[in-house]
């Protein structure tokens, strides 16, 4: 096991009707915010109405800054930062899912840097502090309602880049499993992926005796399974819906890392698919996780084969355990098509045009991966089996 230190600041406020408790979350952290969230979707809900009533009962002065997109753009970024310095803002109160809450904590670090923001993705700057910020969830799926990372993506060359700090884990985190009821099946199904995948980055690892973290890896992912068709089917199962969001979080609040390194090289290779046309992370983790097994699964095959027995109840072959790696991959695969996710690049409409500069892009700042090193090669390598 890997020495580690595990340290998560955030306050999970779960249940039905939370939402309402936001204004006396909110007010610790002085009397204005910045209330950023992406499209209508709030609006024709209910929620922005419900969050701004209780924001105003704590006479908390609002300033708003709408218009998130899925893969959050820097553009909105430095506005929000504008906005934030101008108006001396304290906090930031950030509405929906991932992409919102990305765009939420680049803001807050950037209020905190005399540079431009995006020197923090590239790796010119770092992290040091930012503005404290709240979540409503509204989108079970990124994790990062507790985590310590953001994602975004810079227009100018259709860069995706990540960066992270302690600092930019929320404050709160306010988890209402009913906010998830009117969520398309399809984003629903992103979402579902999205925290599976968070979850098999950590366990794909190279670190021995971590039976404690692999344990709480399979329950999570078997949780997430077994409830997956219920959230599709009977999108207002209340039990389904609880146990799907409490799953995005645990997926990545980083509990599941402890002890233990994980790999990430799917998401790295993911984000140019994504950064480039604009299709859903989860959809492309959908396509690029199962390919990079294929291409790593002898690196470990026992793993693999856990991996199969342990997630998907394979039998072990004892005599040929690699057919019951080939077979855990298989199901995931089926698993996901069962969802409504994609598996290839051709059902999205990829094709091989842009094959080259993303395996540059996502190779050119250092090797992908710790399970399996990752040059460009490699990757060019895995969006063939992905085709």
């Amino acid at each position: 096991m890997h020495n580690f230190e595990f340290q998560n600041g955030t306050k999970i406020i779960f249940g039905k009707d939370t939402e309402q408790k936001v204004g006396q979350e909110t007010v610790p952290f002085g009397k204005k915010i910045l209330l950023h969230y992406g499209g209508g979707s709030i609006n024709k809900s209910g929620l922005y109405a419900k969050v701004v009533a209780s924001l105003t009962e704590q006479g908390i002065e609002i300033f708003e800054l709408g218009g998130v997109v899925p893969n959050p753009r820097v553009s909105l970024v430095r506005e929000g930062i504008s906005l934030c310095k101008e108006h001396n803002i304290p906090f930031i109160l950030a509405v929906g899912g991932g992409s919102v809450i990305d765009s939420a904590k680049a803001i807050a670090a950037g209020v905190k840097y005399d540079g431009d923001v995006w020197d923090f993705f590239t790796g010119d700057a770092h992290v040091g502090d930012c503005l404290p910020i709240g979540v409503i969830l509204t989108i079970p799926a990124a994790g990062s309602e507790s985590s310590a990372g953001t994602v975004i993506t810079n227009e100018d060359g259709l860069y995706k880049r990540a960066t992270g700090h302690p600092s930019m884990r929320p404050a709160f985190a306010i988890l209402n499993p009913e906010l998830t009821y009117s969520l398309p099946a399809y984003q629903t199904a992103c979402g579902i992926t999205d925290m599976i995948a968070h979850i098999l980055e950590r366990y794909f690892t190279n670190e021995m005796n971590v039976e404690l973290t692999d344990r709480l890896c399979e329950a999570t992912l078997r949780t997430i399974i077994s409830n997956a068709q219920t959230v599709l089917t009977d999108p207002t199962n209340y039990h389904a819906r609880a146990e799907i969001m409490w799953s995005g979080t645990i997926a990545h609040n980083d509990l599941l890392s402890t002890g233990r390194i994980g790999d990430w090289a799917s998401h790295d290779i993911e984000h140019e698919i994504s950064g480039i046309y604009d299709i859903a992370h989860g959809a492309g983790l959908a396509i690029i996780f199962p390919a990079w097994m294929k291409y790593v699964y002898k690196h470990d095959i026992h793993r693999f084969a856990q991996f199969a027995h342990r997630v998907w109840d394979v039998e072990i072959d004892l005599y040929d355990i690699e057919k019951t790696a080939k077979e855990g991959i298989k199901r995931f695969e089926q698993f996901l098509q069962s969802i409504g996710m994609p598996i290839t690049l051709t059902e999205v409409e990829i094709d091989e045009t842009h094959f080259k500069e993303m395996a540059k892009k996502a190779t050119e700042r250092w090797e992908l991966g710790n399970f399996v090193k990752l040059k460009e090669e490699d990757v060019l390598q895995i969006f063939h089996l992905a085709k």
